[in-house]
């Protein structure tokens, strides 16, 4: 929106054009979310306080964890409307992939949110039963992969194999199938992991950022040359709304991290998934979010596992799921899990990032 304005501006004064420049609107479009985190975060603590909307701890988890009840939640709401705002603001209006991005990312927070109003407000520990949420999720999820199949260039519906320069599978329609899975699945396990304080915002952070490099060298036909990854012309603008994910997410961790002021809920972990999930099918790097968002895959397996057993078998393999869950009843401190997994995060992203050049 910004951009319209600076454009015209440009006429008269010759500087306003570094406004074009997506590496500039990149910094700001992360400056200005974070800003709006930063800004508006103790005012919504507040307001969660006062209204006593306060996260109910589990009794059969870990015993640490019941002096976290009471602790404002539902903040994800402030990470998705300073990643929206940020994005309508920098990224030019007229790029489609914007608005599939927000139609995402919103539309999976609205059904957290419905979970966490029915959680938290009407006191329903039960929340949005599972079959509606998975429901709501499907469509929403089956939406954005139809507008961007019905939108695709033929290279957008290509499968691309990190490592290997010259594998590259046309997917048709199972593409389809296949970004409602990327989606859908992303959104639940970024869900399943924010269990700790800090523990999910961080990696989202980090796969953001290397997924807005991702975004900027797709987008640049001479760099995408170079490193033999497919050119999608204006997916350099999804760049500017990873950023965006960046700042909010560093805000929010301002007010997140241990102990916790706030907590995100499923309005932050359902919404933020889905836009990592969504991004990742965008700049055709779905295998390579497997890797980078592997604390989330660890995360989700431990559950799958742990289910499984329990009905075949009566045992259980973790002393309790997800996995960070299981460290904590093991006896390590709970920033200890914390801070382990974030490194986790950082190794896994450094080596999606270096798939750039070892093909």
């Amino acid at each position: 929106m910004l951009l319209i304005m600076t454009e015209y501006l440009s006429q008269y004064y010759s500087a306003f054009n570094v406004f074009n420049y997506v590496t500039l609107r990149t910094i700001l479009g992360a400056l200005t979310a974070l800003a709006i985190s930063l800004i508006l975060g103790p005012l919504m603590i507040r307001k969660l306080t006062d209204k006593q909307i306060g996260q109910t701890v589990r009794t059969d988890g870990p015993q640490t964890h019941l002096v976290k009840s009471g602790t404002p939640t539902m903040g994800g709401a402030l990470i998705l409307m300073a990643i929206a705002i940020s994005a309508i603001l920098w990224i030019r209006i007229d790029n489609r992939y914007l608005w599939v991005l927000l139609l995402t990312t919103l539309g999976f927070g609205l059904v957290g949110w419905v979970d966490d109003y029915k959680k938290l407000i009407n006191n329903d520990p039960a929340g949005l039963p599972a079959r509606w949420k998975y429901f709501w999720q499907s469509v929403v999820g089956l939406a954005a992969a139809i507008i961007l199949y019905m939108t695709a260039s033929p290279v957008e519906t290509t499968l691309i194999v990190p490592f290997f320069k010259n594998i590259a599978i046309p997917m048709g329609l199972f593409y389809i199938v296949f970004t409602y899975f990327v989606i859908v699945g992303t959104s639940n396990a970024v869900n399943l992991t924010d269990g700790l304080d800090g523990l999910a915002i961080l990696p989202t952070v980090l796969i953001a950022g290397a997924l807005a490099m991702f975004a900027y060298l797709t987008g640049h036909v001479k760099f995408a040359e170079y490193l033999s990854i497919p050119y999608i012309a204006g997916i350099e603008e999804v760049a500017i709304f990873c950023a965006a994910i960046c700042g909010a997410g560093l805000g929010f961790l301002w007010f997140n991290t241990y102990p916790a002021q706030v907590f995100m809920g499923d309005v932050g972990a359902l919404g933020l998934g889905a836009a990592l999930g969504t991004v990742a099918v965008m700049v055709r790097q779905e295998l390579v979010l497997l890797i980078m968002g592997g604390v989330f895959v660890m995360e989700t397996v431990s559950v799958i596992i742990q289910v499984a057993s329990f009905k075949l078998t009566g045992r259980r393999v973790f002393a309790m799921a997800p996995l960070h869950h299981h460290y904590e009843l093991k006896g390590w401190p709970e920033p200890r899990v914390i801070v382990r997994f974030w490194i986790i995060s950082v190794v896994l992203v450094l080596i999606g990032l270096a798939t750039l050049k070892l093909r």
